[in-house]
């Protein structure tokens, strides 16, 4: 089989983690920003470089392609150069990075295919400057309006349409991934956490990204002073609050053991130390691969009475999404491609969300994931090892030749 250059990957890595460097191993590289700029500045000078065609859609969506035989469908893979405030070198970015690698190496070595490939680059994936997540990809594939992204601000003011005007790189509406001019798409992703380098993995094989449902909770109950009212008076909601999170967790440990959840995002009024909280708010995010088991969440949720320590209760589904299948025989050739490369695979499905997934409702798509150290993402530890990085853009290369070959 054919392999990447480990140096050349290193190289990338390196390069790409300037730009928004943080001082303390991390990067804040918002979308759009200049340090997202100069990012995106420097993958299009190296697709230049391998005589790669670079465009651009009305979204600023990167598309750069390395040419196949006239006629045929391109196939795709890439992701996001985005990153959250203080985050890490590997989120989103060693998708590009693995992407661009498996192409240099397919134009380099001169390896005979049919398909072009494009190397995809996301914008606003993550929703870190302008909200909400996986905007450009939404917007792409039928998901968000348009008209309502544009009018997103960050928190300076400016909103989308400024800064998509202002960057350079919003291109024509018809250079939009589609049906005619794409064939399938592959992501690779760091895990995000701990399970591939727990379990001694290599590559985790993504079936698909788990459904999730995310609540918001109220309890209202009366503010009054914390040092004359007597315990079995008050109507305390941060009391109320806190048995309910009790109330779930119990119940919810009971469900399957691949079910997560997290209790995130948590206010109380006045929230000041000596008057009893009068309202509290809190959210619980659940996420797992089976409808049932979330449809069993949602009963949970449903089973709190509306009124808990004297205090009224009430909840609402804040969002949610289904659960999403890669396209099964793209996910059997990243398998493949791992275990050819003798490296040990794992099936698993993605808490996270991805561009991918809302892609795989117009494309084929499969996605790849190698493992984070400790599991850390979305924070300046985020780290993968080189190692790593060089068998996951392996992996891309096998896997973009096996789709070549199949088609």
């Amino acid at each position: 089989m054919f392999t990447c250059d480990l140096e050349r990957m290193d190289d990338k890595i390196k390069t790409f983690s300037k730009f928004g460097d943080t001082g303390h191993g991390g990067i804040t590289r918002f979308s759009l920003s200049p340090e997202a700029l100069e990012a995106r500045a420097e993958f299009t000078k190296r697709c230049k470089i391998l005589g790669m065609d670079v465009v651009t859609d009305d979204m600023a969506n990167i598309y750069a392609t390395l040419p196949g035989e006239a006629g045929q469908p391109a196939i795709m893979a890439g992701s996001h150069l985005d990153s959250v405030r203080q985050g890490g070198n590997y989120d989103g970015v060693l998708g590009v990075l693995t992407a661009l690698e498996a192409v240099e190496t397919i134009a380099k070595e001169k390896i005979p295919h049919k398909h072009p490939f494009t190397v995809i680059v996301w914008t606003n994936e993550e929703g870190a400057r302008f909200e909400p997540a996986m905007m450009s990809s939404g917007v792409i594939t039928g998901k968000f309006d348009k008209a309502k992204m544009l009018v997103s601000k960050d928190l300076d003011g400016i909103t989308f349409a400024q800064a998509l005007e202002a960057s350079g790189y919003k291109g024509a509406e018809k250079n939009r991934l589609s049906a005619d001019r794409q064939m399938a798409l592959v992501e690779l992703h760091i895990e995000q956490g701990p399970v591939l380098e727990n379990e001694g993995f290599d590559i985790g094989v993504v079936e698909g990204v788990c459904g999730m449902v995310n609540y918001e909770f109220t309890f209202i109950g009366q503010a009054d002073h914390a040092g004359t009212t007597p315990m079995k008076l008050r109507k305390d909601a941060l009391f109320a609050a806190v048995k309910t999170i009790a109330y779930l967790h119990e119940e919810l440990d009971k469900l399957d053991g691949k079910l997560v959840y997290t209790t995130g995002k948590i206010s109380a009024h006045p929230n000041i130390h000596t008057i009893i909280p009068d309202e509290v708010r809190f959210t619980i995010d659940a996420r797992h691969q089976d409808p049932e088991v979330i449809k069993q969440v949602v009963s949970i949720i449903h089973s709190i009475p509306k009124v808990v320590e004297k205090c009224e209760t009430s909840y609402a589904e804040a969002w949610s999404r289904k659960t999403v299948s890669f396209y099964p025989p793209y996910v059997d050739f990243v398998e493949q491609a791992s275990l050819e490369l003798g490296y040990s695979a794992k099936r698993m499905y993605s808490g996270p969300g991805h561009d991918a997934q809302f892609v795989t409702d117009i494309l084929p798509t499969t996605m790849i994931f190698i493992p984070s150290v400790h599991g850390h993402s979305h924070c300046e530890k985020e780290f993968s090892t080189l190692e790593s990085c060089f068998k996951g853009a392996n992996v891309v290369l096998g896997t973009l030749l096996k789709i070549d070959a199949a088609n």
